[in-house]
């Protein structure tokens, strides 16, 4: 009687004060959480997908999620479509990842309205209500050019890529490259090319700029940097210092290449992206909501050669390390790092190779 009585009195002084912790075992409650992927057809998406399923079979997600993924094929009104009958299954929480930028808007703002907990991550929308995870690209847009400079020692000839035109992250990362370069005045941009994120394109690019340039000392492209390589070497050129996006096959290349010439800087916009996604939303829905509705991550840079200089505060700096983050024998479309800190998702799982 006792017992029942004190259970009441700690029931009404919560009621009251509005304060009470919920009880542990609502922490270990099972979520079911959609993942609308808009986008089919490369080796991110595929990696994005996997990481997702890898994620949560293991700790801390293990047991918390039941996860379930829609894709549909390159189209805003097929992912509307789909996102309408998973609002209507009323599911604990929807991960998007937009086929468009403000065309799903209608459809999130009615998820929301309904009480589901919605992370726009990566390709984000521009709606309001939803949670959004995304990469610091303006961190990585100063880091770009700030190695590549000092690792030049602040002299030299260089080419750079355009990037996708109309992109908004080609767009800012060019004209950062710009600002930082014009802090180093003996280097001087030689020519620009456009890869169209494309590895054909990237090779025809580098190829052509070096044939207009009999020096060319530091290459800063947007793509996949093994293009550039090719290219340096049907030119009969020596390897000279490449940024480029973390496919594994470029990072092979950076470490294995006995020319002394080549230096390599590579920055990602992981895939992982997925499950920090699910865990941004199972610390919602256990209550426990970040400050702000947007979050940035800034990821490891992996590279060579680590020098100093003017880098973003708190950039996580890294060597290239085989059987660390590059593993040669995994196919080159893998992007690296594999895994966020929290969770460990081998390399094998994130390229789908098993083991």
């Amino acid at each position: 009687m006792g017992l029942k009585f004190a259970q009441r009195a700690i029931l009404a002084g919560c009621l009251v004060a509005a304060a009470c912790v919920a009880p542990a075992a609502a922490q270990d409650k099972k979520y079911t959480i959609y993942l609308s992927n808009g986008l089919i057809g490369n080796d991110w998406l595929q990696q994005m997908q996997r990481s997702a399923e890898v994620a949560v079979t293991k700790a801390p997600l293990a047991g918390r999620v039941d996860l379930h993924i829609e894709t549909v094929e390159n189209s805003a009104q097929a992912q509307i479509n789909s996102l309408n009958n998973i609002v209507a299954a009323k599911p604990d929480a929807i991960l998007v990842h937009a086929a468009s930028f403000d065309a799903l808007n209608p459809t999130i703002e009615a998820a929301c309205a309904a009480g589901i907990v919605v992370i726009s991550f990566s390709a984000v929308v521009s709606a309001p209500c939803p949670y959004k995870l995304n990469t610091n690209w303006d961190t990585i847009n100063h880091d770009i050019p700030t190695w590549l400079a000092n690792v030049l020692g602040g002299k030299g000839k260089i080419i750079v890529d355009r990037g996708l035109p109309g992109s908004p992250i080609s767009e800012a990362s060019n004209k950062e490259i710009e600002r930082v370069m014009a802090q180093f005045p003996d280097i001087e941009i030689v020519g620009w090319y456009t890869s169209n994120y494309a590895l054909g394109d990237e090779q025809a690019g580098v190829a052509s700029l070096l044939a207009a340039n009999p020096q060319i000392d530091g290459i800063l492209t947007a793509g996949y940097g093994t293009g550039a390589i090719q290219a340096l070497k049907d030119a009969g050129r020596p390897l000279v210092p490449i940024v480029a996006f973390s496919y594994n096959g470029t990072a092979t290349a950076c470490v294995t290449e006995t020319e002394p010439g080549l230096k390599c800087f590579i920055y990602t916009h992981p895939p992982y992206l997925s499950a920090e996604a699910i865990k941004l939303a199972v610390d919602v829905l256990d209550g426990h909501p970040p400050a702000s509705k947007t979050t940035l991550g800034d990821y490891p840079r992996l590279t060579t050669d680590i020098v100093a200089g003017d880098f973003s505060p708190g950039a996580d700096i890294r060597k290239l390390e085989i059987g660390v983050n590059v593993f040669p024998e995994l196919p080159p479309g893998l992007v690296l790092p594999a895994s966020p800190d929290w969770v460990n998702i081998t390399a094998d799982e994130a390229a789908g190779t098993g083991g």
